[in-house]
Order: structure tokens, then C-alpha cells, then sequence
């Protein structure tokens, strides 16, 4: 059974479609990657997987157990939330918070769940240090350990190596796909289709044409063939 899937799906705002016929599935321990040219409809796709937008048509349903609120999410950062003057520990404990309900402060459960996963990204050291005060990987390596603080299950993650120079992006998606190995989905929007047909299980390739299936066989599909050709000429 699947933890996410796609049926005739249609995604847009302000009644203007961006992508439509998308049909998918992504099942436990899958990492899937989510490519297509800007304006394609990837960011609007994640935020209609995690409610924050109504699709336009179609529907998405959850499975295998999944609720909405064991989705960790890591966003693209914009200016203001880079300069957010809170320590990285308190931001970390804010994935939390999902699972709180209306309780106002943390157990030590919840502590001891943040120290974990700073542990994980090998960020304990910072845990006083403020966050606008970080380094553009550092500061995705702490919002990592936050979106794990709210799941064990799936990771949605976009454009999670924005910005980053080549030696941080690269640690990065060793990171990921380490949680992918460890047992963590992952659900990741990016333009960087080498690194897609590196690291993915399978490809959701969005736009003008639609594909969807395994690594494999995006690789040896025509559109696959065309876009790592030209990733290829670009890297």
C-alpha cells in the first residue's frame, strides 16, 4: 500500500492550471525525486501533498498508516526566515510541535527527540548559537533535524540545496539519501537532474509531458535521455 498517491491530479492558483493529469504513488522507503522545468507546478505539487492547497481536480490520498501531521517538510528559505533570530535547539524542538496539540510547553521526551537529531546532523555544537548567525549549509543541516523531530516516517524536501556551494551540496544529498537508508521516504523537488538519477528510486518528471516511474526507466526514456543529456553538458 502506498503512503501517498496521485489520481488525475490537477494542481494551480488564481484558476490557472500548472500541471494536471498527475498520477503517482510513493510507497514506504521509495525516494522520489520531483524534476521539470521552472513554473512546472513542483513547489505547488509539494504544498498540495502536505494541505496547504486545494488541488484543482483530482485527489490525494494517504495511506499505509500515514497522517498528515508525520510529514516533515523543509521549505525553500526565503530572506527573512534565513535572518530568524531564535537558537538552534528552539528551532529544532519547534518540530515538535505537531505532534502537541494544545500542550504549550515540551516534555522531556520531546528534548531528548531534538537531541537526537542534532545528533543525527551532527549539529549539537550549535545548539546555542543563533540561526540567522549560520552558514547556508548549517542552518539546512538544523531544519533537517527539525522536520525529522516531526516524523520517522517521510520527508518532504524542496530544493533542499538552494544557494549551497558544490562541496555543501554534495554533503547534503549524502545526508538525505543516508535517512533514505536509514529507512526514511523522501519526497524531493529539484532542478539538478544528474543528481536525481544519482540518488532517486524513482522520478516524477512534471510539465508539458508527464512521466512517472523508476529511475531505470526514466533514464532510458526519451524525455529521461534528453534532460540528463543536457544536465550532462551542463554539469
Amino acid at each position: 500500500m502506498s503512503f501517498i498517491s496521485a489520481q488525475d491530479l490537477s494542481l494551480g492558483y488564481d484558476k490557472t492550471v500548472v500541471a494536471e493529469n498527475l498520477n503517482f504513488e510513493v510507497r514506504e522507503g521509495d525516494y522520489l525525486c520531483i524534476v521539470g522545468e521552472n513554473g512546472s507546478g513542483k513547489s505547488t505539487l509539494m504544498k498540495t501533498m502536505l494541505g496547504l492547497q486545494t488541488p484543482m481536480g483530482g485527489q490525494i490520498l494517504f495511506g499505509d498508516g500515514l497522517k498528515k501531521n508525520e510529514i516533515g517538510y523543509l521549505p525553500q528559505q526565503t530572506l527573512a526566515q534565513r535572518d530568524f533570530p531564535a537558537s538552534v535547539e528552539e528551532i529544532v524542538l519547534s518540530g515538535c510541535q505537531s505532534h502537541m496539540g494544545l500542550r504549550p510547553f515540551y516534555t522531556e521526551k520531546e528534548r531528548k527527540l531534538a537531541r537526537t537529531n542534532m545528533e543525527r546532523m551532527d549539529i549539537c555544537d550549535l545548539k546555542k548559537r543563533c540561526y540567522r548567525e549560520l552558514s547556508g549549509g548549517q542552518q539546512q543541516r538544523v531544519l533537517l533535524a527539525r522536520a525529522l523531530c516531526a516524523t520517522t516516517k517521510i520527508l518532504l524536501l524542496d530544493e533542499p540545496v538552494s544557494g549551497l556551494d558544490p562541496k555543501v551540496t554534495n554533503e547534503m544529498y549524502e545526508l538525505i539519501n543516508s535517512l533514505n537508508k536509514s529507512g526514511v521516504t523522501i519526497i524531493m523537488v529539484s532542478h539538478d537532474i544528474m543528481a536525481a538519477v544519482k540518488y532517486a528510486s524513482h522520478i516524477l518528471h512534471v510539465g508539458k509531458t508527464i512521466f512517472f516511474g523508476t529511475k531505470d526507466e526514466y533514464i532510458a526514456s526519451d524525455m529521461g535521455k534528453l534532460f540528463v543529456n543536457m544536465g550532462g553538458e551542463r554539469a
